[in-house]
């Protein structure tokens, strides 16, 4: 849908965000340091070298986001999620351990050496100002004993510029290996959190439309769900009946009467037992084949016996009704076959029937695409439905969690 697709870009924008803001601190810090002490010039080295340990934390979560955190939020596997975020963590754990200790050798010895840089520099602006300072007679004396300091020589090779290039560590180094797993299980939360709050926000929206949808559904049951030319054909078979086969028109009138009061009272519910939908099934394909010749064949195979398991009302009558509709031909042979079953959690549909060349244009039903949406509403990613229009038979295959 596309308010999900927008909320998902939504959340990555928010994630954007963040962390451009988070890779543009060490920039800002090392700007404004650069502004109030004259001694400081904007060193790289200092930025690259914090960007390489937000990499590692970025690296992270990018893992924890698109391959963990759906793991607990929609699938709801606890146990594996758990599992590999620990063995993350203490995996981050070993690595952080084994390389901080060199890093704070590094980040000390390169410190040490600007810090006798930026002295040195210093020492040479003092030198600088106390010569201008002294009478001409002390010019030519040699810097040690007119007492100016040590002498430009004594300076570094490469000049003002790297002395005043002073690093100062980040945050991480010098603090303990523990801080630095806390900031990640922190960020692990912080995500976990986020997604929350995103899918309480799609599971909402998606109970609003689904109880707008089950209430536009329940008009169109009630109107259109069950084709009245049905009804009307059914009843004109039946006032033929009376006159040649009594009791069989009594037991179709019994049947059509179950039929209806299936639609009147089950068709505004959540769900309805799988036995009361497969009977529906029968009894609909059975007073089916009183409007047709023996050209037409019909085959229903749905178990008497079910789960106590419920299913959407009419959900499955609609791709039946599909099925008549636009499989069945007055002047040639034609089929509509019908098959449901179990497996384990599943229900298994399968509805074949011919193509006629001049489908029934009878209006009725819903239509397979306010069916497909009303799949996605009720059973999200969770169900499988594939359709083959072939130039001779069209297939219908469901697979519904139950």
């Amino acid at each position: 849908m596309i308010w999900m697709k927008n909320q998902s870009r939504h959340e990555n924008l928010t994630y954007l965000v963040v962390w451009s803001l988070l890779f543009a601190t060490p920039l800002l810090s090392l700007y404004m340091r650069t502004i109030n002490d004259p001694y400081i010039t904007f060193n790289w080295t200092e930025v690259f070298f914090i960007w390489r340990k937000f990499g590692i934390f970025l690296a992270l979560f990018l893992i924890h986001n698109f391959l963990l955190a759906p793991l607990l939020i929609h699938q709801h596997r606890r146990a594996l999620y758990f599992s590999i975020a620990a063995a993350l963590v203490a995996g981050f754990a070993v690595y952080q351990f084994n390389t901080h200790r060199v890093d704070v050798k590094r980040m000390k010895e390169f410190r040490h050496k600007m810090e006798l840089r930026e002295k040195k520099m210093k020492q040479h602006d003092e030198h600088m100002e106390q010569r201008d300072e002294l009478p001409p007679m002390f010019m030519d004396m040699p810097d040690d004993k007119a007492g100016r300091g040590p002498r430009p020589e004594d300076m570094p090779k490469d000049g003002p510029r790297m002395m005043r290039g002073r690093h100062n560590p980040p945050i991480f180094i010098g603090e303990h290996d523990i801080l630095s797993i806390v900031v990640l299980l922190l960020m692990f939360g912080a995500n976990l959190g986020t997604k929350y709050y995103y899918r309480s926000r799609s599971d909402q929206r998606k109970l609003e439309e689904l109880e707008k949808q089950n209430l536009e559904q329940q008009l169109e049951y009630l109107r259109y769900q069950i084709n009245p030319h049905f009804f009307m054909n059914t009843l004109n078979n039946i006032h033929a009946l009376v006159d040649i086969d009594p009791s069989k028109a009594q037991e179709t009138i019994l049947e059509l009467s179950k039929m209806m009061r299936f639609v009147l009272y089950e068709g505004d519910k959540s769900g309805v037992p799988l036995t009361k939908e497969f009977s529906f099934i029968r009894t609909y394909a059975k007073l089916m084949e009183l409007r047709y010749t023996d050209k037409v064949k019909i085959t229903v195979d749905v178990p008497n016996e079910a789960p106590d398991k419920t299913i959407p009302p009419l959900m499955l009558i609609s791709f039946i009704e599909n099925a008549f509709k636009h499989g069945i031909s007055y002047q040639h042979d034609s089929f509509v076959d019908m098959k449901a079953s179990i497996d384990g959690d599943y229900l298994l549909f399968t509805c074949i029937n011919s193509k006629a060349e001049k489908p029934n244009q009878e209006k009725g039903g819903v239509g397979l695409a306010n069916v497909r949406k009303r799949l996605d509403l009720l059973y999200d990613k969770r169900y499988k439905l594939d359709i083959k229009d072939e130039p001779d038979i069209y297939t219908v295959v469901l697979k519904l969690p139950l």
